[in-house]
């Protein structure tokens, strides 16, 4: 069978970009063996036409002008690699509606605006990907839209963020925050400005994209409860270590009866559990079905050949599939309620800072029954004048925990905000 030529376009020539182009070429002949056809970059959107590129690209490929991509006839499919919501969510929307498919590595793109432009490809009957927009190679999106379209998933539990994770792993054994964000720095983990990954935002985006598609219902950033790592001490280390766990900044997306709750907040995780064993920059997705029971899926979660992967993997699936209508459809089919997060349930870690008194902690725990919050672990810690106090409470709904800490917080003996992290349980 004769080789069939596919153009593509890149939005962008970056790291990821520059990686999917070098792909695409040094893995060309697998491509063409695997699939009867050959992918070959024609056009890369650029800001500067004279930048020194890791990966050069073939003459007369580079443009400055969108509509040099958007018009030309040999493009087939469109890769978005250049970030940002605005201009690319602009030009992707452009791109779709002139019939051209679209492979998407945006998180806050597809996060943000995945409405409009599955609208937009279910108008025009071409196909809008986004594996590399999650967690770079692990194609976790593939298996959610296509390996479980019929299984009932409730819940999905990962780390999302290599960043944080390799911050964190390297608190574990000793270093500061402020020096474990510089190595992440200057490995490239983090960047300049990191304030995306360690605010949580970065992974907010991810995982309101895996619960849209997991859940069926359109979830945004703005509805993810969202906490980052930078009020995480060294203490808080230390006391997971002491308790027989591990901190993680976890994302937690869960379906109870018809109503959705989403979350990223810093977790003590047992080092029982499978995400306990996550180190470094990777990533590790956890799925739960009523069909599956569960499934696990681990991998690197960042840098540009690892996202330039999920890039080929989905241009690949999109030629295989051209014709058929596959996957143009939004992954939305209803709308779901918002859970209270006052009634979201689990285990917690809390710790307290406080004044060394007689009955300070009897004083605590009566403010916890109160409000029928059981202590099931209790570490404590002398200093000269004062007590930390380290906490892990059995299940309880955050709504009573919130209550009954809001009492113990004004107490004179507590001489700093209490901390609360849910516990994930092996």
């Amino acid at each position: 069978m004769a080789s069939v030529e596919v153009g593509v376009a890149l939005l962008g020539y970056g790291t990821v970009g520059a990686s999917v182009s070098r792909m695409l070429a040094e893995s060309g002949e697998e491509i063409e063996r695997a699939t009867g056809h050959r992918l070959r970059v024609v056009r890369a959107l650029v800001r500067d036409l004279e930048k020194e590129r890791a990966f050069p690209a073939e003459d007369g490929v580079l443009t400055d002008d969108f509509h040099t991509v958007r018009d030309d006839p040999r493009v087939d499919v469109v890769a978005e690699v250049m970030g940002g919501v605005a201009p690319a969510g602009e030009y992707v929307r452009e791109l779709l509606r002139a019939g051209k498919p679209v492979v998407s590595a945006n998180k806050q793109l597809v996060a943000r605006e995945g409405a409009e432009l599955f609208a937009a490809a279910s108008e025009a009957g071409v196909q809008l990907r986004f594996e590399a927009s999650v967690c770079a190679a692990i194609p976790v999106v593939k298996v959610l839209r296509e390996s479980l379209i019929a299984t009932n998933v409730h819940r999905v539990l990962g780390i999302v963020n290599g960043t944080t994770n390799f911050i964190l792993s390297r608190m574990e054994r000793g270093e500061t925050y402020d020096d474990a964000l510089a190595e992440a720095q200057r490995l490239g983990y983090a960047e300049a400005d990191p304030t995306d990954d360690v605010e949580g935002l970065d992974a907010a985006a991810k995982m309101s994209i895996l619960a849209t598609v997991a859940f069926g219902s359109r979830v945004t950033p703005d509805q993810v409860e969202t906490r980052g790592i930078t009020e995480l001490t060294p203490a808080h280390v230390a006391a997971a270590a002491e308790l027989g766990m591990v901190v993680r900044l976890v994302g937690l997306a869960t379906l109870v009866g018809e109503e959705v709750d989403v979350r990223v907040q810093p977790a003590f995780v047992e080092r029982s559990h499978p995400l306990a064993a996550v180190d470094g920059a990777f990533n590790a997705v956890m799925l739960q079905g009523d069909a599956i029971r569960e499934i696990t899926l681990e991998g690197p979660g960042a840098g540009g050949t690892e996202t330039a992967s999920a890039v080929v993997a989905d241009l690949v699936s999109v030629v295989g599939t051209a014709g058929t209508g596959f996957l143009q459809n939004d992954a939305c089919w209803r709308e779901l309620g918002r859970l209270d997060p006052d009634a979201w349930s689990a285990p917690f870690y809390v710790h307290l800072d406080v004044a060394d008194r007689p009955g300070v902690l009897a004083h605590a725990a009566s403010r916890l029954a109160a409000h029928e919050v059981s202590v099931a672990q209790l570490v404590q810690h002398l200093e000269e004048g004062r007590a930390s106090l380290d906490l892990v409470l059995h299940e309880t709904p955050l709504g009573r925990l919130r209550a009954a800490l809001a009492e113990i917080a004004v107490f004179p003996e507590v001489l700093d905000r209490p901390f609360v992290a849910p516990v994930v349980a092996a």
